[in-house]
């Protein structure tokens, strides 16, 4: 047997890209003040997978798809004969012909449901437009992301445990052969054509360029932040002066009519203070947040702090169950903090809450109080 070349250096960049995207992108989901990074390594593994399935159609021996075998027979014998002698294949093999076919169909479900979410959840993206009309929907569209990703994640699992027991059971060179691209055997080597190897310089470039663009350009119509920063002394005077001099100024999404209603009608007793207003005063506020309320707004937190809050009268933000879910896990101390004192000061971790912006991507906890 001689040393075949089957693996092009493209196709081990993209195999190394794809590897260590996967990884970061399922590690950052964890961190939603990550949530621009997350979106930014979706969409390169996105556009890694549509250059592998172009690959997949040019005539690249052992890339190409119609090389892969398909053959339900094949997959049968080869599975069951993983502890005997296995037939050896110098291109895929029929298991991982059907893995890599199936983390295509998944990866690129992932990335497309994601950026779905993100539209419809965030009001980002390319996307964005979808949350005036679905972000009822926001819920199911993260359930379908979350599906796909898990799906991803599992074949993937499967795919390494494959590998692995392969290199364990039966000497594979498959690992050594995805770092040089060689495997023994008496066939072909791998030559590719002048367009090839451009096409391939192209899509690895184009790959990392994409990741760094999307991070440094916040405007590009893939991650654009579609959601306005509201001016509400210039749309609400009495609002934001009454209620700013005393403490943060809360979007009137963050809270639902009949909470906001008897708030205003019971400024006597304020959390404590009086906080009367002339009664000129006290009505147009109290309409304005009416008008205003979680039941009008299609952002995520009033989506949610309206479905948590069910029939109560709850008029404290910080008192919904979706405020307490969501911040559960944070250390007592934090809100106790020099920085923060109290929960109430939401503006200490949610920099742009009184421009009515509660974007996942600004949350920022301040660096004194983690300590």
């Amino acid at each position: 047997m001689t040393k075949i070349y089957v693996w092009s250096l493209f196709t081990r960049l993209f195999h190394i890209l794809l590897v260590i995207g996967v990884a970061v992108a399922f590690l950052l989901a964890e961190f939603e003040s990550l949530l621009t990074l997350h979106v930014a390594v979706g969409f390169t593994i996105g556009l890694l997978f549509l250059y592998r399935v172009l690959w997949g159609f040019m005539d690249v021996k052992y890339s190409q798809f119609k090389d892969f075998n398909f053959n339900l027979n094949d997959l049968k014998e080869y599975m069951f004969s993983i502890f005997g002698t296995k037939k050896a294949y110098i291109g895929h093999n029929p298991a991982s012909s059907w893995a890599i076919v199936a983390m295509i169909v998944l990866g690129l479900g992932s990335v497309f449901s994601g950026a779905v979410v993100y539209g419809t959840q965030e009001g980002m993206g390319i996307f964005s437009f979808l949350n005036f009309s679905l972000f009822k929907k926001m819920d199911f569209f993260k359930d379908v992301h979350e599906f796909f990703s898990n799906a991803f994640m599992a074949v993937i699992f499967l795919h390494i445990a494959g590998v692995m027991l392969d290199k364990v059971l039966h000497k594979s060179k498959a690992v050594a052969s995805m770092i040089d691209g060689y495997k023994s055997g008496d066939a072909e080597s791998l030559k590719l054509t002048l367009l090839q190897k451009l096409f391939g310089i192209f899509w690895i470039a184009s790959s990392i360029f994409l990741f760094f663009y999307l991070l440094s350009a916040p405007s590009s119509v893939l991650v654009a932040d579609a959601n306005t920063a509201v001016d509400y002394k210039k749309e609400h005077p009495q609002f934001y002066n009454e209620c700013k001099s005393c403490h943060t100024l809360y979007p009137p999404y963050l809270l639902p009519k009949q909470s906001w209603v008897k708030m205003m009608d019971n400024l006597e007793n304020h959390f404590g203070d009086d906080a009367s207003l002339d009664e000129k005063d006290k009505i147009s506020i109290r309409d304005y947040l009416v008008d205003n309320s979680a039941e009008n707004s299609t952002k995520e937190s009033a989506f949610h702090i309206l479905k948590s809050i069910k029939n109560t009268e709850t008029i404290a933000v910080t008192k919904t169950p979706y405020w307490e879910k969501r911040h559960d896990e944070i250390d007592k101390s934090i809100f106790a903090s020099k920085d923060v004192v109290a929960k109430s000061n939401c503006k200490a971790c949610h920099k742009n809450i009184e421009q009515g912006l509660l974007n996942d991507k600004d949350i920022k906890i301040p660096e004194m109080a983690k300590g």
